[in-house]
């Protein structure tokens, strides 16, 4: 099986708390950061899909955190498709961290298609669902400025 979508991340210093960890409301601006490069591979990016007059509309987050995230850490969010309905779609959201694969939450996200406009429900399209299904396994979008440090 290949690996799926993948989006690192530097933890910035402003985004953590006084406990010196990632604030938990990080973590849904981490997975919104993610899913717009997965539907920018998968379809174009938002923009494209505001041409067609078609726009998504959270309507579930749900996250289960397992171990913190702090400074300057690389945090990789792994997207894989969970479920494709006629209006809605969910995404599975795995949060590790990138030098050990330790993992540090997972999350469950659910989108409505809406018109752009109306925000009325859209049906998607068989094509739409066929992309969405397949996912983007193997890309990589690095956020991170990775590096490794020569000594």
């Amino acid at each position: 099986m290949s690996s799926p979508f993948e989006f690192r991340l530097r933890v910035r210093y402003g985004e953590c708390d006084a406990q010196q960890v990632v604030f938990n409301a990080r973590y849904a601006d981490y997975a919104d950061l993610a899913v717009t490069e997965y539907l920018r591979c998968l379809f174009g990016g938002v923009k494209a899909l505001l041409a067609q007059n078609l726009d998504t509309q959270v309507v579930r987050f749900a996250i289960d955190w397992r171990a913190p995230a702090r400074f300057d850490d690389v945090v990789v969010l792994q997207i894989t498709p969970a479920k494709v309905g006629n209006t809605s779609f969910s995404l599975h959201i795995r949060y590790a961290q990138a030098q050990d694969d330790k993992a540090l939450a997972q999350a469950e996200l659910v989108y409505v298609m809406v018109h752009a406009q109306s925000h009325q429900k859209v049906t998607l399209s068989d094509e739409f669902k066929r992309r969405l299904t397949e996912g983007a396994p193997g890309v990589r979008v690095d956020q991170a400025s990775c590096f490794e440090a020569k000594t």
